[in-house]
C-alpha cells in the first residue's frame, strides 16, 4: 500500500520511551548520554557475506540428489561437466549481481534490481510473485527436507511418519524465524557456524573418496564419455537441474545496506563462494562416483547416506544430522535475506508501512521477518507443496533474466551511473540467455504447470493497480490500515528507521 496513505500519526515521529531500550541520563550513573538511533547496521562482514551465500546454496541436493544431473546427461564423464559448467555459468550471474550491488547500494536483490531498470509495477509482479508462493513454498520445501533427515536417526530403521516430519518442520521453520527476530549478530554467527559444518561433512566425503580414487579405484570412470550414452535432450534437463543446484548466489544482494564496504565485500565474497562451492560439488560428485557405480546413484534417494553406509558403516547415522544441519543453514541464511526484500518494498511504498520498521532494541526488521510465518505454516500443512513449486520454479529464472537484462539496458540508459565493478558485456548477455532458455524448456517440458505458474503470477497485475496504482481509496480503508499498522506497530515493538 502506498505510504502516503498509511500513516501512524500516535508513534511516528515520536521518540521510543525509555521502556523501549532508551536510557534515561538522571538517576543512573551509567546511562548514556545520547540515544541510540534505530536502524539496519552493517554487520555482514567479509566472512559473513560468504557464509551467507555458501550457505543458502549448499542445502539438502548435494546430499540427497546428485542423481538428476547424472540421469539427464547419459554418463559420468558427461555429468562432471555439467556440473562444472553450471558452477561457471552461476559465476556469470554472479558477477552481473556483483555489478548490480555495487552500483545500487540499495537491499532487496531482484525487486530492487526491476524497479530501478524497469519501474514500480514490474518490480510489484515479481514482490507478489515472492510474497504469495515462491518464498513460503521454498521455505517449506526445504524446511521437511529438514524435518525428515532430524528424525531419521531417531526411526531407523524404520520410515518416519509424515505428521511427525511436518511437526518437525514447524519447530525448525519457528526456531528460523525467531533467531532472525532476535538479533542480526546471532543469524550471522548461527550462518557461518552452519557453514563450516557443511563444509566439514562435504571434506568428510570428498577426503576420503579422493583417497580411494588415487589408490586406483577408478574402475568407475572407464568409458566416462561413452557417446552412445549421451541423450542431447536430456542435457538441457541436466543443465536446468545443475543451476537449480547452484542458485543461491543472489542473496548478498538482498542485505547491500547491512555489507561492510560493499563495493569491495559484494563482488569478493560472490567471487570467493562460487569458486569453493564449484569446486565443493564437483569433488562431491567425483567422490561419490569412484565409490559408488552409476548404476548405484541413479538407484538412491539419498546419495550421502549411501555413500557413507558403503565407506564408513556406523558413521552413517551421522550422515542425516549433518543435511538437517545443511537444510537449517539454507532456511536461516534464506530468511535472511529475504526478508530484507519485503523492509525495502515496504519503504517503497509498495506493502504496508509496518514492514519497513526495527525493533527498537534489538534492531532487526520483525515485521518483515515474520510476515512469512503464518503462510508458510498454512502451506505445510494444507498444501500441495510440491506442485506450487513446480508452478514457480520457472519464474525465478524468468525474473533473474529479467534483472540481468535490466543491467544490459541501465549500461545505455543511466551510463552516468557509478559502477565501481563491471563486468564485460558478454556475460550479462549470455547468461540472461541462459536464464530465457530454462524458462523456454519449462514451457516445453512441462506446459501444464508452467502455465499455471504463470496464470499465478499475473495477478499481480490487478493486484497493483488495486493496492498501489490507484490513490484514491475508502475512508474505512485508510483508517482500517491506520489502525493495523499502529496496533502491530505497538504489539511487536518496532518504530521507523531513524535517518
Amino acid at each position: 500500500m502506498p505510504r502516503k496513505n498509511v500513516s501512524v500519526p500516535s508513534l511516528k515521529g515520536v521518540s521510543p520511551p525509555s521502556n523501549f531500550g532508551q536510557s534515561e541520563a538522571s538517576g543512573n550513573p551509567h546511562a548514556e548520554t545520547s540515544e541510540e538511533k534505530v536502524e539496519l547496521r552493517k554487520k555482514v562482514t567479509l566472512l559473513r557475506g560468504i557464509s551467507i551465500i555458501i550457505g543458502t546454496i549448499i542445502g539438502a541436493g548435494i546430499f540427497i540428489s546428485p542423481k538428476g544431473i547424472l540421469k539427464n546427461s547419459g554418463s559420468v564423464g558427461m555429468s562432471l561437466v555439467v556440473w562444472v559448467a553450471c558452477g561457471i555459468l552461476s559465476l556469470f550471474g554472479a558477477l552481473c549481481y556483483a555489478e548490480l550491488g555495487t552500483c545500487i547500494k540499495k537491499s532487496g536483490g531482484h525487486y530492487t534490481y526491476i524497479l530501478e531498470a524497469f519501474g514500480p509495477q514490474m518490480a510489484f509482479v515479481r514482490l507478489w510473485v515472492d510474497m504469495i508462493a515462491i518464498r513460503p513454498t521454498g521455505i517449506a520445501v526445504i524446511g521437511l527436507a529438514f524435518g525428515r533427515y532430524i528424525l531419521e536417526p531417531i526411526f531407523m530403521p524404520c520410515g518416519v511418519p509424515e505428521i511427525g516430519v511436518k511437526l518437525a518442520t514447524a519447530i525448525g521453520i519457528t526456531a528460523v524465524m525467531y533467531i532472525n527476530s532476535m538479533s542480526v549478530s546471532w543469524t550471522a554467527r548461527i550462518q557461518v557456524f552452519l557453514t563450516f559444518c557443511k563444509l566439514l561433512v562435504i571434506a568428510i566425503i570428498i577426503v576420503p573418496g579422493l583417497y580411494h580414487l588415487f589408490k586406483g579405484e577408478t574402475k568407475n570412470f572407464e568409458n566416462a564419455f561413452q557417446v552412445n550414452t549421451v541423450d542431447l535432450t536430456g542435457l538441457p534437463l541436466a543443465f536446468y537441474s545443475g543451476m537449480y543446484a547452484y542458485a543461491g548466489w543472489f542473496y548478498l544482494n538482498f542485505v547491500t545496506e547491512e555489507v561492510e564496504n560493499p563495493e569491495r565485500t559484494v563482488p569478493l565474497a560472490i567471487c570467493i563462494s562460487m569458486a569453493i562451492i564449484t569446486i565443493c560439488f564437483t569433488l562431491t560428485n567425483v567422490a561419490y562416483l569412484t565409490i559408488l557405480t552409476a548404476e548405484e546413484v541413479l538407484a538412491s534417494d539419498a546419495v550421502a547416506v549411501t555413500f557413507a553406509e558403503k565407506l564408513m558403516g556406523n558413521f552413517s547415522y551421522a550422515v542425516p544430522i549433518f543435511v538437517a544441519l545443511s537444510c537449517f543453514g539454507s532456511m536461516n541464511g534464506g530468511l535472511f535475506a529475504v526478508s530484507r526484500m519485503f523492509y525495502v518494498a515496504s519503504r517503497e511504498g509498495q506493502l504496508p508501512e509496518v514492514l519497513s520498521m526495527i525493533h527498537i532494541r534489538r534492531h532487526t526488521p520483525l515485521p518483515a521477518v515474520i510476515v512469512l510465518y503464518p503462510v508458510t505454516l498454512l502451506i505445510l500443512f494444507l498444501g500441495d507443496i510440491y506442485s506450487l513449486l513446480n508452478f514457480m520454479s520457472f519464474m525465478r529464472w524468468l525474473f533473474i533474466g529479467v534483472v540481468v537484462v535490466g543491467l544490459i539496458y541501465m549500461r545505455y540508459t543511466r551510463p552516468e551511473m557509478p559502477r565501481p565493478f563491471k563486468v564485460p558485456i558478454f556475460i550479462p548477455a549470455l547468461f540472461s540467455l541462459t536464464c530465457f532458455f530454462m524458462v523456454f524448456l519449462s514451457l516445453y517440458s512441462d506446459p501444464v504447470n508452467t502455465g499455471i505458474g504463470f496464470a499465478i503470477s499475473l495477478t499481480g497485475i490487478p493486484a497493483y493497480y488495486i493496492f498501489i496504482h490507484f490513490q484514491k481509496k475508502p475512508k474505512w480503508f485508510l483508517q482500517f490500515s491506520d489502525f493495523v499498522n499502529r496496533s502491530l506497530q505497538i504489539i511487536l515493538e518496532v518504530v521507523p528507521v531513524e535517518h
